[in-house]
């Protein structure tokens, strides 16, 4: 049996590409802050003494710029929409336009002041979850410091000794679940041991949003739309290694639901939490975490089996899209599409009767789209003369989706349980090319169909598929080098 130590090594490459002695931030460069910001993209080979920086699929970077020693960043709470998948768009509340806001990073160390400036109708506060600073700068209001009023401003500054995985929300709880939240990612000043290759931040959150509404429910405890990163699947991007490298993946949870997030083909060990590093006495294998609400997980493997391997939560009502209660005959039948609008949905006439057939209610499933079309539908069971919708021919489209063959049996209707009050008509929702990203290049036809929810992949590529995927993303960004985005970028030196 593998001892412990065994495991380590050969989980997280302990003992390989170790340097003698750690580098602290890497050569000097212009306009840099210490974090190697060259490696914000996949496409730069990282830097062997230097601190590789975070990366946050779909969410975009917070700039600063330096007012003497101080890293001052400015972020606006107001009112967003945000598309979570094609065809669906959603009024979230977040930070400069998009929820989650935008990642901070900085280093141990820094001293940094922030401008939160409140764009929202109502007070807000912005709370700075783990951090250990000054009482007045904790955010709590009514207790630190009165709430931020609409179109007031609140300025925070302190100083940091900590690093680690953490975040900034709103200290308003109706505003954490309409999408308040943002990584904060404090760089260590020596870098952890072992050195990962690849750096990745994830934010978990869930909405729960009736059909034909566009404004999250902040009380209801049912959700339906999962995200990660503020993409629900298949619109999540997946995180891009190449085979051998080593990854830490630091997953954030600030919602209602504790999320067990599982990777597919490889072990794993937890290295840090909310509070900071772990001993590596604690760290031992696995291959799902248990993300709290309110917490954070660092877990770190090395990417040594290739393949495009499922990251997502486990838990199965998480993995789906648009789970609603159905209305109508619970069955599947020609016409009937994934969604249409509400009064479709349960059964209100338009015209002709209850019982003719050109009328019968969709089941209200799946994105919502087609609903704009008039769908001869049945209430009678299935026949030969009246086959599924899932038995057309693959590749057709329709409303802007592929249609595939299910695997399903001509009497699957006499069969209990069938379907399932949440069956999401698996195939037919693959709309690979409506989500058709650098980062999707070269997955199986037809993938997007099983990848909704709280689903992504790790694609754990060979050095040839993995510079085609730079080499697109590279011409989809304009060859915008990343340090654009980042003013003021400067480095720190040994």
């Amino acid at each position: 049996m593998k001892s412990r130590r065994d495991f380590l090594r050969n989980t997280l490459g302990l003992g390989a590409g170790f340097a003698a002695s750690p580098r602290l931030f890497g050569a000097p460069h212009d306009g840099g802050t210490g974090m190697d910001i060259k490696n914000m993209s996949h496409a730069v080979e990282p830097s062997s003494g230097a601190i590789v920086a975070v990366e946050t699929p779909d969410v975009a970077q917070l700039p600063w710029r330096m007012d003497g020693g101080v890293k001052e960043f400015h972020l606006i709470a107001e009112p967003v929409k945000q598309e979570i998948v094609p065809g669906r768009v959603i009024d979230l509340w977040g930070y400069n336009g998009s929820a989650p806001g935008p990642t901070i990073q900085v280093n141990q160390g820094d001293r940094v002041r922030i401008i939160v400036d409140n764009h929202l109708p109502e007070a807000t506060s912005m709370h700075w979850h783990g951090f250990e600073i000054p009482v007045e700068m904790d955010g709590s209001p009514g207790s630190s410091q009165d709430p931020i009023p609409p179109g007031g401003r609140f300025v925070y500054e302190f100083t940091l000794h900590q690093e680690g995985t953490y975040f900034y929300h709103s200290h308003m709880a109706m505003q954490e679940m309409m999408g308040m939240i943002g990584a904060f990612i404090m760089h260590p000043r020596e870098r952890y041991k072992p050195r990962v290759d690849k750096d990745f931040a994830i934010i978990l959150q869930e909405y729960a949003i009736l059909p034909n509404i566009t404004v999250p429910n902040s009380m209801n405890m049912e959700f339906n739309w999962l995200t990660l990163n503020g993409k629900t699947g298949p619109a999540t991007t997946p995180l891009i290694v190449r085979h051998g490298e080593r990854v830490r993946i630091r997953l954030i949870n600030l919602g209602m639901d504790h999320h067990p997030v599982h990777l597919h083909g490889h072990q794993f060990v937890v290295t840090g939490t909310e509070g900071g590093r772990q001993p590596e006495s604690t760290w031992g294998p696995g291959n799902t975490v248990l993300v709290g609400v309110a917490q954070s997980r660092d877990i770190e493997f090395v990417a040594n089996h290739p393949g495009d391997w499922m990251l997502h939560c486990h838990l199965p009502h998480h993995m789906m899209n648009q789970m609603s209660s159905n209305v109508g005959p619970m069955t599947r039948r020609d016409g009937m599409p994934a969604g249409l609008d509400m009064e479709r949905g349960m059964g209100m006439l338009r015209q002709g009767s209850a019982t003719s057939e050109e009328n019968g209610p969709s089941l209200g499933r799946g994105m919502g789209m087609g609903s704009t079309f008039e769908q001869p539908l049945s209430n009678s069971p299935l026949t030969a003369e009246r086959p599924m919708l899932s038995e057309y021919i693959p590749g057709v489209h329709h409303d802007g989706q592929q249609m595939g063959t299910a695997a399903v049996s001509k009497d699957a209707n006499s069969v209990p349980g069938f379907p399932q009050d949440a069956f999401m008509e698996g195939p037919m929702m693959a709309m690979d090319q409506m989500v058709d990203k650098p980062e999707n290049f070269g997955l199986r036809p037809g993938w997007s169909g099983f990848m909704t929810g709280m689903m992504t992949f790790v694609r754990v590529l060979p050095q040839d598929k993995y510079d085609q995927i730079m080499e697109l993303r590279r011409k989809r960004e304009g060859n915008k080098p990343m340090s654009a985005d980042m003013p003021g970028m400067e480095r720190k030196h040994e």
